[in-house]
């Protein structure tokens, strides 16, 4: 089988070109410009940053893809879909306030924002999954599957669930409605270290679903409410919650990968990465930590398997940063660093090869890939 294609190209710059005219030359490199866009709805799938978190891919990026589409006669939109847990993009209103807020306004892209599942998040398509094995029929924001053609624009970073987030998370759990995100996470329930449990009460604060509660200074987990988002973990300051099955995580990787292919498949798709502020847990949690490894670069490809890849691949060839949770967490395994995965050494327990392998096994794309790269003008 021939290798994927993925273009790539580093963060530098020069008198002659920035970064904004570097991301448009890289995208027009990687072949965007074979799609036929004219006159056709042209989803732009990205995350617009949850309130009090800094580092989201920034408006100006987005803002290039747009021009690159309108250059080619599309009519583009910028979309997400509404989040599982409490917090600032929960509804329609409130999402909308949190991307103008960062910057995604028509002004500064040029380009409308559309939530795709609608103000409750309940506006969904349900669309049957090719060779699915775990999801029959993903429900998929409305919007998203009105488009004739989808263009993911990712912010590649750690995460505390899949270990890492890129393509495939922002394409599957993104475009995922309220109740898709809740069949992707329900194999997954959380149980809780007392002895490490100081019921701060954060957990509280983040779940949509009342589950967790607490007593005697100690936090307990109402499975019967809980629908297995993760929240409560990624905001634990003492590591006090964990999953119930280390194979629940491996599931919600294969279920992502199933709704990354309800997604894409029967309509042209472009995916497209950054690797900057690569931060340990996913743009969802309301503060951000320092990056765990340096800035890389940008990355584009017509295959979002050979591109988390490459992204990946890219990521563990990197140091890492002084004073990171990576950082840490190495020092927690002596005689590890420089051997051990960035990711899955982050995010211990978590496994992301899981979902692009089961993403190669039912078609969406190939982990194989020929890595090209764009120097600098």
């Amino acid at each position: 089988m021939e290798k994927s294609k993925v273009y790539f190209t580093d963060m530098r710059t020069s008198f002659r070109e920035n970064l904004p005219q570097k991301l448009e030359r890289l995208i027009r490199e990687a072949g965007i410009e074979k799609i036929d866009f004219a006159k056709k709805f042209v989803a732009i799938k990205m995350h617009f940053g949850e309130p009090g978190n800094l580092a989201f891919l920034r408006p100006n990026y987005a803002a290039v893809v747009v021009d690159v589409v309108k250059s080619l006669n599309g009519k583009p939109f910028l979309t997400d879909c509404n989040t599982l847990y409490t917090g600032g993009r929960k509804n329609a209103l409130d999402h909308l306030d949190a991307a103008y807020k960062n910057g995604f306004s028509p002004f500064q892209t040029d380009c409308h924002v559309v939530i795709a599942d609608g103000i409750k998040g309940a506006d969904e398509s349900y669309v049957p999954v090719k060779n699915g094995e775990l999801i029959k029929e993903a429900k998929i924001g409305r919007a998203i599957m009105d488009a004739d053609i989808i263009i993911s624009l990712s912010h590649f970073k750690g995460h505390e669930a899949t270990g890492f987030g890129g393509a495939l998370k922002n394409l599957g759990m993104g475009c995922g409605s309220r109740s898709g995100k809740m069949e992707m996470h329900n194999a997954g329930k959380p149980q809780v270290l007392t002895d490490r449990c100081t019921g701060c009460g954060r957990c509280i604060k983040v779940c949509a679903h009342d589950a967790p509660s607490v007593s005697g200074r100690k936090c307990t987990i109402d499975l019967q409410k809980c629908v297995g988002c993760g929240r409560c973990i990624g905001v634990c300051p003492v590591e006090a919650i964990r999953m119930l099955d280390s194979e629940t995580d491996d599931l919600l990787n294969k279920k992502i990968a199933e709704y990354s292919q309800a997604v894409c498949q029967d309509r042209p798709n472009f995916h497209i990465s950054l690797i900057v502020d690569v931060s340990p847990n996913c743009d969802c949690h309301s503060e951000n930590d320092i990056p765990i490894i340096p800035n890389i670069g940008m990355l584009a490809s017509f295959d979002p398997v050979a591109l988390d890849k490459a992204c990946a691949d890219l990521s563990n060839e990197q140091p890492v940063v002084k004073g990171s949770q990576l950082e840490r967490n190495l020092k927690k395994l002596p005689g590890t660093e420089g051997r051990q995965d960035h990711f899955c050494a982050s995010a211990p327990g978590t496994n992301w090869r899981v979902g692009l392998e089961h993403a190669q096994k039912i078609g969406l794309g190939s982990m194989e890939y020929e890595l090209i790269s764009i120097g600098t003008l």
